[in-house]
């Protein structure tokens, strides 16, 4: 299941991306093996499988006149190889076996690269401009970076300036990863036609102008270290740089409909060979591009981690002590925006994919709801694999349609659509459900993360018994259900300006039992 509403997650990271320069772009050849190649140019790197022992290779990899026994001395003699300059002239025969395999390993490994190649100089250093991008991250603290800590300098004020640190080489380190994104996935996929302009400018959205704006930010916190590499007063500077935020409400909002051309452009052979080699190449840390494009989502949300850590570690008669809470309202509030505009967009969204059987499915409902609660993946009572859509006045239940691999999926209305101020929600205990599935489970099998859905409004009455994949997934239908059930009645009750109905508290309650037992539909 998926919860529309976007979290304060805790990673650098979790849900649910114009024209540029063009400079020398990768190849999907080259993205699989470049490390490889690199490798192969690096004279140190020569020297470091030249010391490997004679297990690391095979013996038909290389070429010698004579072979010896690993397993016992051996009295033959080894033909030296008829090179003047050749270092295996100096290997002294050894009787020690394990000694005597590594001088073979060494004669073997310069014998075959010798032959096919001279050695480069040793003072090319050919490996260091192999990737531009950083393979692992750095973790340094910003203690690290100082010689020595002043006496006078506490505990606290240690760790506002390990926390301020840890800011700035957050937006460091999204810089690298959104630059990363246009160079090594837009332009090369742009450049061999693996995707059109149109359809990379749906996934990518304005990708492109966020690099420009955490690079002003980097700028301005970098500019706020003394020479002592301490960073005094903050707060101004996030109050004038947060409301450019904003321009994540436009990038997140594009990112519903990024996700779903991306998942169908996967289909594609040449586009799922070329995200697998970049994912497999090590500048990808093993993040695939969906990873990558959901970053600056997540950079967002963690803004409020760091400066709550930073104004516990701001004392009171500090110059930020008044202008990191103002700070702290205002990126609140633009997550909130974003929070509200992106549910928005994901509703519309997911609308325009809804396909109606019957035109009686059309319930006002669904066009008037804003936002979805959340939506993912049911089973029916019959094992059948719905997709159940909770938006904020109506539950649709649906089943989606196989669609040619050019087509967006779409999902076919399944039943009548339950409006949310009639809904009846039942928590069914792992066991009690085993006679609604009888259908879809053996007769030994124990019915688990199961609860009932039923209306009893204006329409028919209807009920249906679904299962989620687990626990943690059924509860969080559970709460979502419950959560639509009392703000549904109230919004109804405010509207016909009578107060909610105490009666009806219970009808939402998690253990709900129904008077009337009716079957499922």
């Amino acid at each position: 299941m998926k919860q529309t509403r976007m979290e304060v997650e805790e990673t650098d990271s979790s849900s649910n991306w114009s024209p540029i320069s063009r400079e020398r772009l990768l190849t999907c050849t080259n993205l699989s093996d470049i490390a490889g190649k690199k490798r192969k140019q690096d004279p140190c790197g020569d020297a470091e499988i030249s010391a490997r022992t004679s297990d690391d290779y095979a013996e038909d990899d290389f070429i010698e006149e004579n072979t010896q026994d690993s397993e016992g001395p051996c009295n033959k003699r080894v033909k030296p190889v008829d090179r003047s300059g050749d270092v295996t002239g100096i290997i002294t025969p050894v009787k020690t076996p394990a000694l005597r395999r590594l001088g073979q390993s060494i004669q073997r490994s310069i014998s075959f690269r010798t032959e096919a190649r001279p050695l480069p100089p040793m003072g090319v250093r050919t490996r260091q401009k192999a990737s531009s991008f950083p393979r692992r991250r750095n973790n340094q603290l910003w203690s690290d970076t100082v010689d020595s800590l002043s006496r006078d300098m506490s505990a606290k004020e240690i760790k506002r300036q390990e926390v301020i640190y840890e800011m700035t080489q957050g937006e460091r380190q999204l810089i690298e990863d959104l630059n990363l994104v246009k160079k090594v996935y837009y332009e090369p996929m742009l450049k061999l036609e693996i995707m059109t302009e149109s359809e990379l400018g749906q996934i990518f959205g304005t990708l492109d102008t966020l690099i420009p704006l955490h690079e002003d930010f980097l700028t301005r916190l970098e500019g706020l270290r003394c020479s002592e590499k301490t960073v005094g007063e903050v707060g101004p500077t996030l109050l004038d740089w947060f409301p450019c935020l904003e321009a994540y409400i436009t990038y997140c909002c594009n990112q519903v409909g990024a996700k779903a051309l991306l998942d169908q452009k996967k289909q594609d052979r040449r586009v799922e060979e070329f995200l697998r080699l970049c994912q497999e190449s090590s500048f990808s840390r093993k993040l695939d591009l969906w990873n990558f494009l959901d970053l600056p989502r997540s950079r967002l949300v963690k803004y409020p981690l760091l400066l709550k850590e930073i104004q516990k570690s701001t004392p009171s008669e500090h110059p930020d002590e008044d202008t990191l809470p103002q700070a702290m309202e205002l990126v609140q509030t633009i997550i909130t925006e974003v929070n509200s505009k992106t549910g928005e967009a994901e509703c519309q969204f997911y609308r325009r994919g809804l396909c109606y059987p019957e035109e009686g499915q059309r319930v006002p409902e669904i066009q008037a709801s804003r936002f979805l609660y959340c939506h993912g993946e049911l089973k029916s009572t019959k094992g059948q694999k719905l997709h159940v859509f909770l938006f904020e006045l109506v539950l649709v239940l649906t089943r989606p349609l196989v669609q040619d691999k050019d087509s967006m999926v779409q999902f076919q209305v399944y039943r009548q659509p339950l409006p949310a101020a009639h809904l009846l929600l039942e928590d069914l205990p792992d066991g009690e459900a085993t006679s609604s599935f009888r259908g879809a489970f053996s007769g030994n099998d124990k019915v688990k993360n199961c609860f009932r859905v039923s209306s009893r409004g204006r329409a028919k009455a209807q009920s249906h018994s679904l299962q989620a994949s687990d626990s943690f997934n059924k509860q969080q239908w559970i709460s979502c259900l419950r959560q639509a059930i009392i703000q549904s009645r109230d919004r109804h009750a405010q509207a016909n300006r009578l107060s909610p109905d105490p009666a009806l508290d219970h009808i939402a309650e998690l253990s709900l039992n129904s008077d009337v037992e009716m079957p499922d539909t």
